[in-house]
């Protein structure tokens, strides 16, 4: 056999895996999606304490209102969507890891391997900053720009709609979830070689400014949440900066 034809074999198979692997995590993710359907409503229920916390002091009678018949099927199949793929996350970088994992030397598996574990826990640490600090904080800021009838002759009144709240926890969930991921990143790019600890902190001034910028795209314009995800950030840059070092003194 030639070596073109065993080059083609080796192409084969290696799609024929690949392959395999991206139907097994579409398949869990859609067992995970018709589970988290089922379980829409109490989903919801988690995703909408933040906002249920801040208010339930106020004399005012809170709710969530939609204002199209669709509406609120379209927004649990939303949320059982999120859910799924958030749940299903680890298992997919599961199959990705063993996809790759028998082309590589035994010293690679062992440098890519914690990152594939710190990244849906740093995700999730992101998930968490936002549910349990950054909504609630958030929510009292906005309602704080609500008027009476004392101050106007017509009230200004939060009539929340489920859809939009459930769309801004999701995407700021999943924007800190994306975020945090930065030391993996960066030290990744320090073991290839792409950047060091020296370069990092010599522009640590012009990432800061970066930092807040992309805080103010993934967050809505309020200055809560984007400081909010910006000084995490910021922490996490400094915290990345000593990764790359620990990278470096055991490249040398």
């Amino acid at each position: 056999m030639s070596n073109e034809n065993i080059k083609r074999e080796s192409f084969i198979d290696h799609f024929k895996e690949l392959r395999s692997r991206l139907i097994k995590s579409f398949v869990f993710l859609l067992v995970f999606f018709i589970f988290c359907f089922i379980y829409a409503e109490t989903i919801y229920s988690f995703l909408v304490q933040p906002y249920a916390d801040a208010v339930k002091e106020d004399p005012i009678g809170r709710r969530l209102i939609f204002t199209a018949l669709q509406e609120t099927f379209l927004t649990y199949v939303k949320v059982a969507f999120f859910t799924s793929f958030f749940i299903s996350s680890p298992i997919i970088l599961t199959q990705i890891w063993k996809f790759i994992a028998p082309g590589l030397y035994k010293d690679e598996k062992k440098t890519l391997l914690p990152y594939l574990i710190a990244t849906p826990v740093l995700f999730l640490l992101g998930g968490m900053l936002v549910y349990y600090f950054i909504m609630p904080l958030a929510i009292k800021f906005f309602l704080s720009f609500e008027t009476s009838t004392y101050v106007t002759s017509l009230p200004i009144q939060l009539e929340a709609k489920v859809n939009e709240y459930l769309s801004l926890i999701m995407r700021l969930i999943f924007a800190f979830g994306l975020s945090f991921q930065l030391p993996v990143i960066l030290s990744l790019l320090s073991r290839i070689g792409i950047i060091n600890s020296k370069y990092l902190e010599e522009r640590r001034k012009y990432v800061i400014i970066i930092i807040f910028i992309f805080a103010a795209i993934l967050t809505p314009p309020d200055p809560v949440t984007q400081i909010g995800l910006g000084i995490p950030l910021l922490i996490l840059y400094e915290l990345s900066i000593f990764v790359v070092k620990l990278v470096e003194k055991r490249k040398k």
